[in-house]
């Protein structure tokens, strides 16, 4: 989407589902792609598993007197989370992510303890 003759950007939903509990909760979180990372989502389809990576963007704006706050998330990363079949990666933690695609940050181990996870579907 060409937003302005200086600045594009390209939105994709990416769905992951954990369990918790025995309980499978799925999330959706749109992100989008700016200027020339545009382009980077085209060797993908949908249902791919992918890994994404990206940086948290925000902007604060008023109107008419309400304080009105704008969350991005700004791709910059992508690629494929599909892992090789004779892979000798260790085991999983028991804290099982099923996640269908992911994001990496400061803390890529991020494991909570099974009292900071509630059972609210938000």
């Amino acid at each position: 989407q060409q937003v302005s003759e200086r600045f594009k950007k390209r939105e994709f939903v990416l769905e992951t589902a954990e369990e918790i509990n025995g309980n499978v909760y799925t999330n959706y979180a749109k992100m989008q792609l700016v200027q020339n990372k545009c382009e980077i989502i085209d060797n993908y389809k949908l249902g791919d598993m992918i890994k994404v990576n990206f940086n948290i963007k925000g902007n604060k704006w008023e109107r008419d007197g309400n304080v009105n706050y704008i969350t991005n998330l700004d791709a910059w990363r992508i690629e494929s989370a599909q892992q090789p079949s004779n892979s000798s990666q260790p085991a999983s933690p028991a804290y099982t992510n099923m996640n269908t695609g992911g994001n990496t940050g400061a803390n890529d181990n991020y494991n909570p303890s099974p009292e900071s996870v509630d059972d609210l579907p938000f």
